[in-house]
């Protein structure tokens, strides 16, 4: 297995990134490898600053940087030998089994429409991410942030996607999905909503337990999956990492507060590409980098985006 981190993606970048590459080492086995993309010299310094052997990564060379304020699409066609538009082209080109990166969201999803495309038959790729319970499982909520707008159709497909996900990256047999919404009541919601409560009733293969409210979140009622459209999925998110940062400044310690921070999930798959892509936090640090690439590893192992191939 070969794991492309972008070196140059994130506010911390690139120390902090080649910090968690480094830590990532300790986790990884001797057929799993690590292809540093960025600045060559750059890495190099660093990684002999840290008394760490060079070779025992790969490393590609870039000469260029997507910043984090640059236009998505206009930043990837004109930056080609950019570490996110180099990252993408390994992983077109089967140079690389997955690919991550903290760096700019929006040319991120870019270079994925540009390079690896969506897979045939998926509406609207979706960013997935785990949200942990009280009892110690964890689930997936998509869509986080991707598609603010979502019909029906799309909502029903999130549903698939996320049940793929559960089942082949967190191992749970016949996982539970439930619609987040404002009551548990077939008739609560927007029309979309309504719809998709329909779709996924309907789908005989979806194990859908209902509607779901925002209370059932970290609960031991919270279902396997969680569907909801990108707008709603992302304030639950940031919601979430509040919460977390409350728990810090008032010196809250307990294991599930640990499981709630960013960091130690790392990253974002986005679920329906051709290709295994893991996004991670712009504030990302040393730890969420490690975990980042970590993420990318179970998605890889997974085999995810065959598994969708094959579902849909």
């Amino acid at each position: 297995m070969r794991i492309g981190l972008d070196i140059m993606g994130g506010d911390f970048a690139p120390d902090a990134v080649i910090e968690g590459a480094i830590d990532s080492l300790a986790h990884l086995s001797k057929d799993e490898k690590l292809v540093l993309i960025g600045n060559e010299p750059l890495i190099v310094s660093k990684l002999t600053g840290m008394s760490v052997d060079p070779a025992r990564f790969e490393i590609v060379g870039t000469s260029q940087v997507i910043e984090m304020g640059d236009h998505p699409a206009k930043a990837f066609s004109q930056k080609k030998n950019s570490s996110i538009a180099v990252g993408y082209g390994l992983l077109k080109n089967g140079l690389i089994d997955g690919f991550c990166s903290a760096g700019n969201t929006g040319a991120m999803l870019v270079g994925a429409s540009y390079t690896v495309n969506v897979i045939p038959g998926v509406i609207r790729p979706a960013l997935a991410t785990l949200i942990p319970s009280v009892t110690g499982k964890s689930s997936v909520i998509l869509d986080v942030g991707l598609n603010p707008d979502t019909k029906s159709d799309v909502l029903l497909q999130y549903a698939i996607l996320g049940r793929i996900f559960a089942q082949d990256v967190l191992e749970i047999t016949n996982p539970t999905v439930g619609l987040l919404n404002i009551g548990e009541e077939e008739t609560k919601g927007t029309p979309a909503i309504k719809s998709a409560y329909e779709l996924m009733k309907e789908n005989q293969g979806l194990n859908f337990i209902g509607n779901i409210e925002g209370n059932h979140l970290y609960s031991d009622r919270m279902p396997d999956v969680i569907v909801c459209d990108g707008f709603v999925g992302n304030i639950v998110l940031k919601q979430t990492e509040a919460f977390h940062h409350v728990t810090k400044m008032k010196n809250l310690t307990d294991p599930f507060f640990d499981q709630i921070d960013f960091e130690n999930i790392g990253g974002t798959p986005v679920i329906g590409l051709n290709a295994n892509v893991v996004v991670g936090h712009g504030i990302s640090k040393r730890k969420a980098i490690m975990n980042m690439v970590l993420q990318t590893r179970a998605v890889v192992h997974a085999d995810l985006a065959q598994r969708i191939k094959e579902a849909i």
